[in-house]
């Protein structure tokens, strides 16, 4: 009776059965993941990752190798800090623990340097043109200065002694020395003439001239709409001394418009009076 109970078709012999094909797979993973995949993977066993900045790709191949590692280029850039095809970057990073025969991906340094227009920075302050060049991988060379009201403004970039024009196409990493004003110059300085110009024209001169429009006259004689107008008169006059900021009046009127003159019989009459007088 007692070995009816391990016959497959009872309760016993089915739970027996269970019993040893569970036991043999737990045997197999214990096998599989502690002692052959161990063995397979080289668990334990780490290396050092080595620096490979700046090494050029000639000599990469043997030197992963004989520290038992390969390498894998993922990417390209530019310095020129390192010489073309030279290590730029790497992951992973020097200094890691990996295992051997690991991957390393590394970013090579481009044969020749990539070009981009040159950014505008004239008229802006030397901090901000300082910092829009290294945003576009550009280096600030030398700085000269030149005799200015306004100190560290830039006046003009220069490239390899010349001056350079913004949008002109350089390479990254090229070197741009900047023209900067020395806060020294001249307080004072002659007025040009703006009679006959036109009244947009007149605008554009004084605030090249850095001085501002002051007040704006029309003529009481003269139906002004839809006029275009032409300055007749200006305070200061032409040739007269200003100073940075002031202000300039401007008489405006239809262009060859004169400002009249008064009459000798007014002036008759005048002279008239103060004899009686």
């Amino acid at each position: 009776m007692k070995w009816n109970l391990f016959r497959t078709s009872s309760v016993g012999g089915l739970l027996l059965s269970l019993g040893l094909t569970t036991g043999f797979i737990l045997m197999l993973g214990v096998i599989y993941f502690y002692i052959y995949l161990p063995s397979a993977t080289n668990h334990g066993e780490s290396i050092t990752v080595p620096d490979l900045t700046g090494m050029h790709i000639d000599e990469l191949e043997k030197f992963v190798t004989d520290h038992e590692l390969r390498f894998a280029v993922n990417d390209s850039s530019y310095s020129s800090e390192y010489s073309p095809l030279a290590v730029l970057r790497q992951f992973p990073h020097a200094g890691s623990a990996v295992k051997l025969n690991r991957v390393i991906y590394v970013t090579l340094n481009r044969v020749s340097p990539p070009t981009l227009p040159l950014p505008d920075l004239v008229d802006r302050s030397l901090v901000n043109a300082e910092v829009v060049l290294r945003s576009n991988e550009l280096k600030r060379g030398r700085i000269y200065y030149e005799p200015s009201p306004f100190r560290n403004l830039v006046k003009a970039m220069r490239y390899e002694g010349k001056v350079i024009e913004p949008g002109t196409r350089i390479t990254k990493g090229s070197v741009i020395d900047l023209v900067v004003g020395d806060g020294n110059g001249p307080a004072d300085f002659t007025i040009g003439n703006l009679i006959g110009d036109s009244f947009e024209t007149a605008k554009f001169k004084l605030m090249g001239w850095n001085l501002h429009l002051g007040n704006l006259q029309y003529p009481l004689d003269v139906d002004t709409t839809g006029m275009d107008p032409f300055v007749y008169k200006q305070y200061p006059a032409a040739g007269d001394s200003v100073r940075v900021g002031d202000p300039v009046d401007l008489w405006i009127g239809p262009k060859g418009y004169q400002e009249p003159e008064e009459s000798e019989e007014t002036e008759d009459d005048n002279t008239d009076d103060s004899d009686k007088q």
